[in-house]
């Protein structure tokens, strides 16, 4: 993992979509999308189903290709890429997915290895890598447990754990907390805190569960007691930023960018689309 970040006071731009489409035989999904993320930033993707929130997070991590706009990823230039050169991009992206996608006829450590086996890393350095994110994701003493032996939130974990086996500066979550109780829902959210708070890491999450965005935005990652806190607040009663970290929303309706905003945006708002979220 990296070192504790410093406060910047112009974080550099991490994602940016500019104009994105992208459409199937059914019809366009994103219809012209354009935003953008910086370091240190959480965004989340709010949004009914089918309103283009995982394809995003595929196209950010060239899993999918626009058909049509431009795309850019800790400074490259997605769109254009080759298939070998987003190869080689992806190694720099974290990536959760919904379910996990653990291969379940193999170990949870050689599920979490399987990427640096795949570049022929050595087997030394493989073992000490597995080893440290399952230590980070409390998960150390599964590393010879198969997936189907592990419960939901274990999975999920082990998930966070392989996606983090390249060291990325910014990780993709997709519902990382979807079909998970209260109480494991809260230990994945305190595991992407940590990893914003410590490690400095750059995230963009999909998820149909404001309260996740909002415990992002509300508590922090305390390095010194190693626990997760709630944030205090600033003059106008906003929460305080933890060394330039923010949470934003982005909500799609239609194909398009319906809003974007702060946490306080969303709480306070009277529109019956964003209201529908709050229930």
């Amino acid at each position: 993992m990296t070192a504790t970040p410093q406060p910047t006071s112009d974080p550099a731009l991490v994602v940016v979509f500019e104009n994105v489409r992208i459409g199937f035989d059914e019809g366009e999904i994103l219809r012209g999308v354009s935003f953008d993320v910086r370091e240190r930033e959480t965004l989340v993707l709010l949004g009914e189903t089918g309103t283009g929130k995982t394809l995003t997070l595929k196209i950010a991590a060239g899993l999918m290709l626009a058909t049509s706009g431009k795309v850019s990823v800790l400074g490259e230039e997605v769109t254009g890429k080759t298939e070998n050169e987003l190869l080689e991009f992806r190694r720099k992206i974290g990536f959760v997915f919904q379910e996990g996608a653990l291969f379940d006829s193999m170990t949870v450590g050689d599920n979490v290895a399987f990427r640096l086996r795949e570049d022929r890393v050595d087997e030394a350095e493989v073992d000490q890598r597995v080893q440290e994110v399952l230590q980070f994701v409390e998960l150390e003493h599964t590393a010879e447990q198969f997936p189907p032996e592990l419960s939901g939130g274990m999975r999920r974990r082990v998930a966070i754990a392989r996606a983090l086996i390249d060291r990325p500066a910014i990780v993709l979550y997709d519902s990382p907390t979807a079909g998970l109780d209260p109480v494991t829902s809260q230990t994945i959210i305190a595991l992407i805190l940590r990893l914003r708070d410590v490690y400095g890491v750059t995230a963009m999450l999909a998820t149909h569960r404001l309260q996740d965005g909002f415990a992002l935005a509300n508590f922090r990652f305390n390095p010194e007691t190693k626990r997760v806190e709630r944030n205090g607040t600033d003059r106008t009663g906003a929460p305080e930023k933890n060394h330039g970290a923010t949470t934003r929303f982005l909500v799609y309706r239609d194909g398009g960018v319906y809003f974007e905003g702060s946490p306080e945006e969303v709480a306070n708002s009277q529109d019956a689309y964003l209201k529908r979220f709050l229930v």
